[in-house]
């Protein structure tokens, strides 16, 4: 927002306040000054000159020898302006004069006449060529007004200004107007604010006669007024008017655009005048597009338009785009006698869309995206019709054809002192908040220590406590805000159990040979259903997709970690790296609705993919390629280091080789899987062999014991007996090892496998497994017969159950 200093003062006395001492004060209250401009700075020897006589340079076709009183004397200038001429009023740059960008004004000759001075143009006084008017963009500014010949320019022109830049926060769309900005400094100064002038004459005849207003989407358009003034005469607009426009960065054009621009600065409530003649209806209709249909607004573009775009039409074509631009097709022109103005309230959600959806951003549109001020609408357009009826020669008609479904309601924050006391840590009292409150110009009830703030429509960012708490605050002064250290004592931060396990997970598998991965947790809505391990599958509904997806890549939130962790293996192999081994620690996403109403569950869960070789370039032992054992060793680590007991059982699951897979299980649940990809879908994401693990960490952590238990070491000795078995390839070692353990009886402390073997002197079709029984008895030295006693159970009961052979 850029806020003339000048055109500030219209509202509110600024007493001596420069704009440096200005600024830092707003900026101390909330708001930032992000920097000051001073429109001319230092501009001297520049005046108001007359051309007494214009005639053609003997020499030169294109210059003009002119003669311009300057109030003292009468000086000869050469100029080139194609609209110069005698009579008029110029602006004169004398010779010493220092003309933006160093540029000195001095004697010189010009194809042998003398020049003593310059008549300038707008843009050699350094206003910026964007914001000049269109009729002397190419010549000299000539004044339309009375002045007096002699005197400084800049006064006219506004050129003593200095333009303050606020870096205005999203909740503060009040101070989007000067008559907000004067409200900011009115409190801070303790200034009243004036208010413009909105009384204006009518004629007897109603706007309701002319014009009808039919609104069919009601909530997008709580209020359309529309306002007829006849008999307007086109012309420039005021040179103060042009001035001030000028400094908000905005090119005047004529009277009639020009008042509704003014207004919409100064209240922060957008207008457009439409022409009535051009408009072609008695009719005003608000609705939403029909898909497809065109427009052509100000600036020549067509618009395509869809029906989550709210226009104006005639009833039948659409005239403007609402809150954001008008039409080409009714604009105002020097032809126009009578004006439909046009003062409404846009829903934000609807202009934001029609922005957004074609790329046009205007003033009108910032402010009914930011929200407008519900009880300036009308005052707005009673503004405007003011200024139309004195800088136009308008003739007003009585009331407005209106639609009105527009209800707000006076918010009411109530807040005591003690509590203001109590949060700022002050001591204000009764009367200084009351002088606060009427600062801000604030109404209220008071009673006892008790205020009633009736909050003012213009400031809809104040909704609750808090925020009353902030404007009291400020205005009293956060630099008046005494220090106190924080009461309470400091405790030593630590992670918590759960934290701690996360840890020991991750430096497991990195101890363990694998690197972490970090993947997108958003994949396509196809490898989202990939790769689900099978307990959250009886769970999850279906894989969520997002709203508005940047890309089709990365869509829908994964179920799985693994198919980012195939296609980090595929990247990799890609680029000649064969022995790879990454784990990713991450949450994936479920939802146990079909149609998804609330936030998804997270459950936390580290995964891992190995292919290649596992040990390799080592003299002592030969190389072993990744196999289903090695991945299920290492989540035997994993579970002996947290010390848990798991069982894995064989099963057949979707995206897994069926003989090389297998389901852990943690007290009776089931918490992953682990195994080989199957080849087929391997070969989709261009990966060789490959095996994969993927585990329930909230699972683990709620089953480790936080405290764990500790047993004395034994003082008697152990006693350890192997067992080979040959059995049929089909047998699952983990069932094996069960039996063993049911029947061995309490003196067995643990079993372990440590061979497998198939190949010669085995039958086709049978496998040979090694196991290592533990015997201990902690209150006694063993028996060779006790333990030969409970081999022999355990050989029994597993030729009987799995048609075990001991192998000999």
């Amino acid at each position: 927002m850029l806020v003339s200093i000048n055109w500030l003062k219209n509202y509110v006395n600024l007493g001596g306040e420069t704009p440096e001492s200005l600024a830092d004060k707003i900026t101390k209250t909330g708001i930032e000054v992000e920097g000051i401009t001073y429109v001319t700075d230092g501009l001297e020897d520049v005046v108001i000159g007359y051309v007494e006589s214009c005639e053609k340079h003997p020499d030169a076709d294109k210059l003009n020898l002119c003669q311009v009183n300057v109030g003292e004397e009468t000086l000869q200038i050469v100029c080139g302006a194609p609209n110069v001429a005698a009579g008029q009023h110029v602006i004169v740059a004398k010779v010493g004069a220092v003309l933006p960008g160093n540029f000195k004004i001095k004697k010189a000759k010009l194809r042998g006449q003398a020049s003593n001075g310059m008549i300038c143009s707008l843009q050699e006084l350094g206003v910026q060529e964007q914001y000049v008017p269109k009729d002397i963009a190419d010549g000299i500014f000539v004044f339309d007004e009375a002045v007096k010949v002699g005197e400084e320019a800049s006064h006219y022109l506004n050129l003593d200004d200095a333009i303050l830049e606020l870096g205005l926060t999203p909740n503060r769309s009040d101070a989007l107007s000067m008559l907000g900005v004067a409200y900011e400094v009115g409190a801070i100064l303790n200034e009243p604010v004036h208010l413009p002038d909105e009384s204006y004459t009518t004629a007897p005849i109603e706007a309701s006669e002319l014009v009808t207003v039919k609104v069919e989407a009601k909530e997008d358009n709580p209020y359309y007024g529309a306002f007829i003034a006849k008999d307007v005469t086109i012309k420039k607009s005021p040179q103060w008017m042009r001035n001030f426009l000028i400094a908000a960065g905005i090119r005047p054009i004529n009277n009639v655009v020009d008042i509704t621009n003014y207004v919409l600065l100064e209240y922060g409530q957008p207008l457009h005048a439409f022409d009535f003649k051009k408009f072609e209806s008695d009719e005003v209709v608000i609705r939403r597009a029909h898909e497809e249909e065109t427009f052509v607004t100000l600036d020549d573009e067509t618009r395509s338009l869809s029906t989550e775009h709210l226009v104006i039409t005639n009833g039948k074509v659409p005239t403007a785009l609402a809150g954001v631009m008008g039409g080409r097709d009714s604009e105002v022109s020097a032809e126009t006698t009578t004006i439909l103005l046009e003062a409404a309230y846009f829903a934000g959600k609807r202009v934001r869309q029609a922005v957004k959806d074609h790329q046009l951003r205007s003033e009108s549109s910032t402010r009914f995206e930011k929200g407008v001020d519900p009880n300036r609408v009308k005052k707005a357009a009673y503004r405007a019709l003011h200024l139309l009826e004195t800088y136009a020669e308008a003739t007003i008609l009585s009331g407005v054809s209106e639609v009105d479904t527009l209800t707000y309601d006076e918010k009411e924050v109530v807040m005591t002192t003690d509590r203001i006391n109590d949060r700022l840590g002050t001591t204000i009292s009764d009367d200084e908040i009351a002088i606060i409150l009427d600062k801000l110009a604030f109404n209220f009830d008071r009673e006892d220590h008790m205020f009633t703030v009736h909050v003012p429509t213009r400031r809809q960012d104040i909704t609750i406590f808090e925020d009353m708490l902030e404007e009291v605050a400020r205005i009293y002064g956060y630099d008046n805000l005494a220090y106190t250290l924080p009461e309470g004592g400091q405790h030593a931060g630590k992670l918590t159990e759960a934290q701690q396990l996360r840890r020991a997970i991750k430096h497991y598998m990195e101890g363990a040979g694998l690197n972490e991965a970090i993947t997108y947790s958003l994949t396509t809505e196809e490898r989202a259903k990939q790769l689900v391990s099978p307990e959250l599958k009886d769970i999850a509904q279906s894989a969520i997709r997002l709203k508005m997806p940047m890309s089709e890549e990365h869509s829908t939130l994964r179920l799985s970690i693994l198919p980012e962790m195939l296609d980090v293996i595929s990247y990799n192999q890609a680029r000649k790296q064969k022995d790879l081994a990454f784990y990713e620690l991450g949450s994936v996403f479920i939802s146990s609705e079909q149609t998804v109403t609330r936030q998804p569950d997270e459950t936390l869960r580290v995964s891992g993919a190995l292919t290649g070789q596992w040990l390799s370039h080592l003299w002592q032992q030969e190389q072993k390629a990744v196999d289903f054992y090695v991945v299920k060793g290492i989540l035997e680590g994993l579970f002996g280091r947290l010390n848990l007991k798991v069982s894995y059982q064989t099963a057949e699951l979707e995206g897994m080789h069926p003989g090389r897979t297998a389901i852990v299980r943690l007290n009776d649940q089931t918490i992953g899987f682990l195994g080989q990809v199957h080849p087929t879908l391997a070969k989709g994401y261009d990966v060789k062999e490959t095996y994969v693990f993927d585990l329930n960490v909230d699972a683990i952590i709620e089953a480790v014991d936080k405290a764990p238990n500790f047993n004395k070491i034994p003082r008697f000795p152990t006693i350890t007996r192997d067992i080979a078995l040959v059995v049929d390839e089909t047998e699952a070692a983990g069932e094996i090892k069960a039996t063993i353990e049911a029947s061995a009886g309490r003196l067995l402390q643990s079993v372990t496998i440590f061979d497998l073997y198939q190949g010669e002197h085995l039958e086709a079709g049978k496998k040979s497994l090694a196991f290592s029984l533990l015997y201990l008895d902690p209150e006694r030295t063993l028996t060779d017969e006790e333990v030969e006693t409970s081999y022999q159970d355990v050989l029994e009961e597993v030729k009987i159950k799995h048609r075990a052979l001991l192998r000999s």
